[in-house]
């Protein structure tokens, strides 16, 4: 097996011994299931010492038998959905490089060695559409299964598996019916792997659920917060290391959501702890943008010219926009892949890794979050109350758009403070971050396209410089502008909703 990429779509059953295989033929939508496929698989799961990425919900195999056979590396994405990247066998107890550095965040140098072998005796049958194309694999499996060395007890069991090919969800469920009606249950353990090594501490200290309760603490609620941020920021570290289209810009969200949660509950923390972490997340969030900003505004002036009539695109102007854009976005990526190889990005991985643990409370820690978090929601929505009168203050179109800028990030600031307050305030809560939401998106089409028309005015006069016509810049640049003028008005309007709506709820 080469080199590959693709999600995989998965469930699993326990099914007791006995149990008879079902007919699937008549799953809806299934016209034919084929004979099935004998294989004979074995894997060797490889991990820290301290199940580093099995913590994570990630798994490093090297499997031989069947035509899959070589290193898989998955990694979460939903409740049934996994990224796999596979490499060829190559030698036995070697994990590949790109592997190696997918998993960097996690691993951190710490080595990576075999920590439990699996051998599977599998019936795999396909299910297939009227044209012969197969919606799904599901095979049945007899499962052995023991960690290194020998000393525990070897594992025994059964399972059935249904990995989506061309079906659909509803295909999914459908198959789920039936294997349920035959015996099965869903499965207890994530994976082969988890049933081997037992239940091992979470890497996460995420909240159950996202419902309001009255006895969440400030301490689990701020904790389940860098928790949740801090997980989804490693499994995105690997998703920009591979290039995914919309890793940075998730990399880049989660940096900021963690930042934003040491801001909000900042007067309740050590400051001389978290000061220079939100500092690092600073760093980490600029060195980021740099390719998120010009993947995005390259995609919005292809849609914009795109739309104008020809007479009006004077020159090459769209391979001019996509040299400049695409060598930015080019220097961006390798920016964002030096800064996640470095020293500096593990060290503020393993400083947030202690803070999630014990997070450097200096009061109100075992408070009920429902009676200390309002007063720190307010806080956030004062500080975007001032900055709105900022903007109404300015004077001079500089000012301005620096003035919303400003907004734009109280803004956001004061989202993420809601959406995590979500388990203690309920409803309140939720509210208040919908109704920031609006303003937030309205500020961010301002921003973009003052970033937009400073780029273009910047190509423009390249263009002029090099002998073209920057006709066609110079409305680009127009057109952004009456993109900034409309943005305003919006913003004023969403702004009097929100002062109606929220802004003496919680400032009085």
């Amino acid at each position: 097996m080469g080199r590959s990429h693709h999600e995989e779509v998965e469930r699993k059953y326990d099914v007791d011994p006995t149990r008879v295989f079902p007919d699937l033929a008549e799953t809806p939508g299934v016209r034919s299931v084929g004979p099935p496929e004998e294989l004979e698989l074995e894997a060797v799961y490889f991990d820290t010492p301290g199940l580093d990425l099995a913590r994570h919900g990630v798994t490093l195999r090297r499997r031989t038998g069947g035509a899959d056979a070589g290193w898989h590396l998955k990694l979460p994405v939903g409740r049934d959905t996994r990224t796999e990247r596979r490499e060829p066998l190559g030698d036995e107890g070697t994990v590949p490089s790109t592997l190696l550095r997918a998993v960097r965040a996690l691993a951190r140098g710490r080595a990576l060695g075999p920590i439990a072998t699996v051998t599977t005796a599998r019936r795999e049958y396909p299910l297939r559409d009227a044209a012969g194309s197969v919606l799904a694999l599901v095979s049945d499996d007899l499962v052995h299964g023991q960690r290194p060395g020998g000393s525990d007890a070897e594992l025994v069991w059964r399972e059935w598996e249904v990995e989506l090919g061309d079906g659909s969800v509803t295909l999914l469920d459908a198959v789920e019916g039936r294997l349920l009606a035959a015996g099965a249950a869903p499965a207890a353990a994530t994976s082969k792997l988890a049933r081997v090594v037992g239940a091992r501490p979470s890497a996460t200290y995420a909240l159950a659920s996202t419902n309001a309760t009255s006895t969440i603490t400030v301490e689990q609620l701020l904790r389940g917060q860098l928790a949740r941020h801090r997980d989804r920021l490693l499994l995105q570290d690997a998703g920009v290391r591979d290039e995914r289209p919309e890793a940075i810009h998730r990399l880049r969200i989660a940096a900021r959501r963690l930042r934003s949660a040491l801001t909000t509950f900042r007067p309740l923390l050590d400051t001389s702890v978290t000061d220079p972490v939100r500092e690092e997340l600073r760093w980490l969030g600029e060195v980021l943008g740099q390719a998120r900003d010009a993947q995005v505004l390259r995609g919005h002036l292809r849609e914009v010219l795109a739309s104008e009539p020809e007479e009006l695109v004077v020159g090459d102007v769209e391979r001019r926009l996509d040299d400049e854009l695409g060598a930015l976005y080019e220097s961006g990526r390798q920016a964002a892949n030096a800064a996640l190889d470095s020293d500096r990005y593990l060290e503020l991985l393993e400083t947030m890794d202690k803070l999630v643990a014990a997070p450097p409370l200096v009061s109100a820690g075992d408070r009920k979050a429902r009676k200390q978090v309002p007063s720190l929601l307010a806080r956030d929505v004062e500080l975007l109350r001032r900055a709105v009168l900022a903007i109404e203050a300015a004077t001079g179109p500089t000012a301005r758009d620096v003035a919303f800028h400003e907004a734009r990030k109280k803004t956001k600031r004061l989202r993420y403070a809601a959406e995590g307050a979500v388990p203690a305030l309920g409803m309140g809560a939720r509210s208040l971050a919908a109704s920031t939401k609006g303003l937030q998106e309205t500020l961010g089409t301002h921003q973009d396209s003052v970033v937009a028309r400073r780029r273009l005015r910047e190509y423009g006069m390249q263009a002029f410089l090099d002998g073209e016509n920057p006709f066609t810049m110079g409305r680009l640049h127009a057109l952004e502008q009456q993109r900034a003028e409309q943005a305003e008005a919006a913003f004023a309007h969403r702004w009097a909703r929100f002062r109606e709506k929220q802004l003496h709820q919680w400032v009085g």
